[in-house]
């Protein structure tokens, strides 16, 4: 089978040469084309668009600065900020560039691959000084930019997948194998699982694929399994737990893909008179701070998130003040269990 040969990124800002040259198309006509002026045929319109897609070329919306110029903004991408999760990483990054010339600015993408593309074509326009970007997947015309952008490029909140540039996070599969693990040493047999529809849910889909590998090791499966799509409530997370339960009885634990539905499922057990830990054990993920309020402490994993965001801000600040230095960092941080009142601890890991 023959493959198109890949067009080589140059290692440095794109310009409208390069786009003429890969479409075949004058660079005024490009010029044209991408701020939608002029008249242009269809069919080289289609060209030209077709050509800055697959390298990865954006504009520089920067009015009368040279190609190479760079604001001090450093574009942060994340999935939501409902989500508690995503605040504290804001925290993380801001404690560090504070301390310098560097100011944060938000995109949000609802977990939208389209959506994310868009937000990084928006504000890679403006010539950041270095992107922080949640994931490791990305639509291809996103991979494209970020490795064209010549900026620090850091993809945090996971580390299972290859980088473009720098990442900093947790493996979610070794998340999901150690609480398997935890499980199975507590003497837990038949094992549920609740969480987010998992297409689009990377790290969600990673920690489940850990968890099940884990349990297969022990001669044991997931009984049952219930998903929801939408954001995480205590709402969800007790219908979801009265609906598995229903369905399947015999379950003595039930593994939350996050710690709002997990709290939601805690809740509903207690209002029912079922025993926590010793008829069913619980168990959720991400070590929210919320937790401390609950009437029982749910058994969770933290997902460093703070540190998440101060490591991942500190790489942008120092490839700023030395843009010389090598780039390809990985920072690999290690989430602790918290086995809380939920998780019986028989046996010493």
């Amino acid at each position: 089978m023959t493959q198109t040969p890949v067009r080589p990124i140059p290692k440095r800002p794109l310009t409208l040469r390069d786009v003429s040259e890969a479409s075949g198309v004058s660079e005024m006509t490009v010029s044209r084309v991408l701020r939608n002026r002029g008249d242009v045929s269809e069919n080289t319109r289609e060209k030209v668009l077709a050509a800055a897609r697959e390298l990865g070329y954006v504009p520089n919306k920067i009015a009368g600065a040279l190609a190479s110029s760079r604001v001090n903004l450093v574009a942060v991408i994340i999935p939501s900020l409902s989500n508690m999760v995503f605040p504290e990483v804001m925290t993380g990054i801001s404690e560090i560039l504070d301390d310098t010339e560097l100011q944060p600015v938000v995109g949000v993408t609802h977990y939208k691959p389209e959506r994310e593309e868009a937000v990084l074509y928006e504000m890679l326009s403006w010539r950041p000084s270095g992107v922080i970007v949640a994931g490791l997947e990305h639509t291809e015309a996103a991979k494209a930019m970020l490795s064209a952008a010549g900026i620090p490029i850091v993809e945090i909140m996971d580390t299972d997948g290859d980088a473009i540039d720098a990442a900093v996070g947790i493996s979610h599969r070794r998340a999901g194998r150690k609480m398997a693990q935890a499980i199975v040493d507590a003497g837990y047999k038949r094992i549920g699982f609740l969480g987010t529809k998992m297409p689009l849910d990377h790290r969600a889909r990673k920690r489940f694929e850990g968890f099940t590998e884990s349990l297969a090791k022990a001669g044991l499966e997931v009984a049952d399994q219930e998903f929801y799509s939408g954001g995480s409530a205590l709402a969800k997370g007790r219908e979801m737990t009265e609906t598995i339960l229903s369905r399947t009885p015999d379950l003595d634990f039930l593994y939350y893909s996050n710690d709002m539905i997990g709290a939601g499922g805690l809740l509903y057990c207690l209002e029912n008179g079922i025993d926590v830990p010793g008829q069913i054990g619980l168990a959720g993920f991400n070590g929210i701070e919320f937790l401390d309020g609950l009437p029982r402490q749910l058994a969770t994993m933290d997902a460093c998130r703070v540190e998440i965001g101060r490591a991942a801000a500190q790489i942008i600040a120092d490839r700023a003040a030395n843009p010389s230095a090598e780039g390809k960092e990985l920072v690999v941080l290690d989430p602790s269990l918290d086995f809380g009142d939920t998780l019986k601890r028989l046996k010493k890991l």
